[in-house]
């Protein structure tokens, strides 16, 4: 039996660890011993402006979430705003982070198996690229993550808030056990609180992956459309999520430079290294003598991985299965099937991350990248507040963010700081890939304008006009910034020129927005084909 209808079977805690089980997965991993490499003992500083910057966000999320309790809203909010040209591009920069995020902690997976001897065939050793062995162990897991799916939004919930259980347990015990026997003042001044000045501090936001770590709020957001009650829990969810992801973070980050052992970091921390830091957790405990806590930390780091890979895989069918209601993508992406489950869009999901198991580099170098798109896609939930705010005021919302036209376009701010911090090496790249979004989406639409088919969607280029100036100017400031650009804008006046930017493109945005009955209509038009079932 095939629907068009999503089943609401997802309770508080279904939504709230769907949130927690993302953000914690590879990030706790790998992230503190990147970031403390890029910015010593200062990365604790990385950590919390990256924690501000996902509140700010959070906060604007939560409540265009609870406004609009559909299936993969952070695809769906721009369009409401600025119609087709603005929604589909901001549809698939969701798309792009949620589809490869999955592949990523398969990797992640497959590289912290490699300590055991079974496993070490499956990566190359120069370059951490897969083995055709290991290739095939990726795909039969990314299977593993798509037949879950296929089981229903009811298992997978349960599946996911069994493995989030475990997933903070982990991460808490290893932070308690260490500190307890092993925690050492000194660390943090040895060579200097902050070596890198702000740079480090300021790059080891995106590029160390700080904020890949801390992303992963909004799949409660996209799981809306299969809420039992939106309105109460979007929000309680969302929050929720950020402050147990960033408390975890903060102290996993205290916890490992005060354990290190002075020898490990003897010739600077961007020297540092010990036996096992491949696996810099697990590699740890076992210097310090905690070598049953490796053990849990090894298996773990499948665990943890897994099952942010499987709840990205589901986030990815949800985000087609919107960018088709919206028109963007044939209507082939919204049937479901008897469970409610979106099945095409998962075989997409599965075909995408087979992809992306082709030779590409290692979790880190990924890590930007994938960073970018993802503060790309939340970008656009501030353009649609302040459009939401002028155009709908008396629109019903759940949950009012105090302060929300002042918040708005600072978490905007933000949000663009974080892309340009990423590093000109990887904004190139993530300008190709927008540029076969617009090959792929675009020619979609204009397909279906040319037949007139009745989910061809208005692209409203003058509510978009700003979106070019945005992207091209994003563009121009990393590629002459001092973050792997030519360096000819220096730190600060680059923070300023950002900032300048933004509110104007912001306050551009929000002027040009579609017209009041042009949002409603957008909306109705989701209201009367998105069909619960119950």
């Amino acid at each position: 039996m095939v629907r068009d209808g999503l089943r609401r079977d997802v309770g508080l805690i279904g939504l709230m660890w769907a949130s927690v089980g993302s953000i914690i997965g590879s990030g706790w991993l790998y992230g503190a011993e990147k970031a403390v490499v890029a910015a010593g003992p200062a990365a604790i500083l990385s950590w919390l402006i990256g924690a501000v910057a996902i509140v700010l966000l959070a906060l604007v999320h939560a409540e265009l979430g609870g406004m609009f309790p559909v299936a993969g809203g952070t695809a769906r909010y721009p369009h409401y705003a600025f119609g087709g040209l603005a929604g589909m591009s901001f549809g698939w920069f969701s798309w792009l982070q949620a589809a490869t995020v999955a592949p990523i902690e398969v990797e992640a997976m497959i590289g912290y198996a490699g300590h055991w001897h079974w496993a070490q065939g499956f990566q190359h050793a120069k370059d951490g690229t897969l083995t055709t062995s290991g290739f095939v162990v990726a795909v039969v897991l990314m299977a593993v993550f798509v037949v879950i799916n296929f089981l229903g939004v009811r298992v997978l919930a349960h599946t996911n808030s069994a493995a989030t259980w475990w997933k903070v347990a982990v991460p808490l015990a290893a932070i308690f056990i260490i500190a307890a026997g092993n925690f050492h003042p000194g660390n943090f001044t040895e060579h200097g609180f902050a070596p890198f000045g702000a740079h480090g501090v300021l790059s080891a936001v995106s590029s160390s992956g700080i904020i890949f770590a801390l992303l992963g709020f909004e799949q409660a957001i996209q799981l809306a459309g299969e809420s039992r009650d939106p309105a109460r829990d979007l929000p309680r969810a969302t929050l929720g999520s950020v402050a147990i992801g960033a408390a975890i973070y903060v102290l996993l980050q205290v916890v490992f430079i005060a354990a290190l052992p002075l020898s490990s970091f003897a010739h600077g921390w961007t020297k540092l290294d010990y036996p096992g830091i491949s696996g810099p957790w697990a590699g740890l405990a076992t210097l310090l003598g905690l070598g049953w806590l490796s053990v849990v930390l090894y298996l773990d780091a499948v665990v943890s991985p897994g099952g942010t890979g499987l709840i990205y895989t589901t986030a990815t069918s949800r985000v087609s299965y919107g960018l088709a209601r919206n028109g963007y993508a044939p209507k082939i992406f919204t049937r479901t099937d008897a469970r409610g489950v979106p099945w095409f869009g998962l075989i997409v999901s599965f075909v995408t991350g087979v992809i992306c198991f082709l030779p590409f580099p290692s979790w880190q170098q990924l890590v930007g990248f994938i960073t970018s798109a993802s503060v790309l896609m939340y970008a656009g939930a501030p353009l649609a507040y302040g459009v939401f705010a002028d155009r709908l005021p008396q629109r019903e919302r759940p949950y009012r963010l105090p302060g929300g036209n002042v918040i708005s376009p600072l978490s905007f701010v933000v949000a663009n700081l974080i892309i340009y911090w990423s590093t000109w090496d990887t904004l190139w790249r993530l300008g190709v890939a927008i540029v076969l979004g617009y090959v792929l989406l675009g020619g979609y639409a204009w397909y279906a304008t040319r037949k007139g088919l009745p989910d061809a969607p208005r692209l409203d280029w003058k509510a978009a006009r700003w979106l070019p100036v945005y992207l091209l100017g994003m563009g121009v400031i990393s590629w002459q910034g001092g973050f792997g650009g030519q360096g000819h804008i220096g730190l600060w006046w680059d923070i300023l020129l950002i900032t300048v930017f933004s509110l104007a493109i912001y306050y551009w945005a929000r002027a040009s927005a579609s017209r009041p009955e042009e949002i409603e209509r957008s909306i109705g038009e989701v209201a009367v084909t998105e069909v619960a079932v119950h």
